[in-house]
């Protein structure tokens, strides 16, 4: 198993994770935060699919990077004690998801250039 299938499956995991999460923000937070979380998650899961199969990665690589940086931005607002919408636990978790595949990114990143 190769490192770009196994950053997939970790991202794959996340938003399997972050579903869950997402169900539980308040009614009137569903169809605006949680959106762009989702749309983001999903974009991130596309452009790692797009570089997998690239020949180029580079510029797919620095554009994964931005993806990553954004959601874990929408997720630190997420759970910003003046909006609560996510408990301090799940937010720990999520972020390490994260981390674990920012890591797995950047050693891509090295081994591209």
């Amino acid at each position: 198993m190769n490192k770009d299938f196994k950053i997939l499956q970790k991202t794959y995991d996340m938003i399997l994770y972050g579903n869950v999460c997402l169900k539980q923000f308040p009614k009137h937070e569903r169809h605006v935060m949680a959106a762009d979380i989702r749309e983001s998650m999903y974009r991130l899961l596309g452009l790692i699919v797009r570089a997998n199969k690239k020949y180029h990665k580079k510029t797919t690589l620095q554009d994964i990077d931005i993806e990553l940086e954004v959601l874990r931005t929408y997720i630190r607002l997420a759970a910003d004690p003046q909006l609560r919408y996510l408990p301090i636990r799940k937010y720990e978790n999520w972020s390490k998801m994260l981390n674990e595949i920012g890591r797995m990114l950047g050693g891509w990143m090295k081994a591209v250039k």
